[in-house]
């Protein structure tokens, strides 16, 4: 035993051992940092929405989870590298596995770049009413993929993103204040003067209408059997539906107690005898 403890040298292996020493400590002090980079890269990104009330945290909540995995994807890089591990296989096998899940998944990632664009550009917010991809409803709730809507009827209408980025959205409550586009028609033997001062009146009258901006009320079209008024009262956007469907019924009553006549469309047929 004394003799082979005698031919066994020490000091060859004590380089090795120093070196393999060096790499975990170095490697444990590059793990310990970088986590701490990861957390502090995550949370510096979320704190830029948190200063600014206009930026969306879901978005910036994204991106600062995508910061810390790719921070800690450097930091296993660099780990490796320290144990002598070829990272440039590794590097070229992550962009490969990369590219066959991005083509698998494109779909998705379209949903995942129209709900990217969304957050930043931000056309629309949760509690507007908006139209998009053919559908029409309140916007409840709003992810990096989908865009959820709820209708008038109570109906949740969940609608991927790349089908409304890209397409034209009409958002009904952007402006505080809207107009309210309707269309009344009366006779021709009828006084448009005393037409439109009933519209006037009704309009005036209502609880939601605003006085300014004023609301608008002439003479558009004459058609065959009618003399068209296009009527456009101004109201706040939460009383939109309000007045849209109230007045009308408000209008014919004022008309018909006015004695005004609201034609219908009608045809004169002329007889002809020809053996006369």
């Amino acid at each position: 035993m004394s003799e082979l403890l005698e031919n066994l040298d020490i000091n060859q292996y004590f380089p090795v051992a120093l070196d393999w020493a060096t790499n975990l400590l170095l490697a444990m002090v590059i793990l310990f940092i970088g986590l701490w980079l990861a957390n502090s890269a995550n949370k510096m990104v979320i704190g830029i929405s948190k200063k600014h009330e206009q930026l969306d945290d879901t978005l910036f909540r994204f991106l600062g989870s995508v910061a810390r995995y790719i921070v800690l994807a450097f930091v296993i890089i660099a780990v490796l590298n320290r144990f002598g591990v070829q990272t440039a296989s590794i590097v070229a096998l992550l962009g490969a596995a990369g590219l066959a899940i991005g083509l698998a998944l494109q779909g998705a990632m379209s949903n995942l770049a129209a709900g990217v664009m969304l957050l930043i550009f931000r056309p629309y917010k949760v509690g507007d009413f908006i139209d998009a991809a053919d559908r029409f409803g309140n916007v409840t709730e709003i992810d990096m993929f989908t865009t959820i809507l709820q209708t008038f009827d109570n109906q949740q209408i969940i609608i991927p993103n790349s089908q409304i980025w890209g397409n034209q959205i009409i958002n009904h409550s952007h402006y505080s204040e809207r107009g309210v586009d309707m269309h009344f028609g009366v006779a021709y033997v009828e006084n448009t003067d005393k037409a439109r001062a009933v519209i006037d009146e009704v309009l005036a009258n209502h609880p939601h209408i605003l006085k300014s901006p004023a609301p608008f009320v002439e003479v558009e079209t004459l058609n065959d059997s009618s003399v068209d008024f296009i009527v456009r009262p101004f109201c706040k956007g939460e009383h939109y539906f309000n007045v849209l469907y109230s007045v009308p019924e408000l209008i014919k009553k004022a008309l018909d107690e006015n004695g005004i006549e609201i034609p219908f469309p009608h045809r004169k047929v002329i007889v002809v005898n020809e053996t006369a």
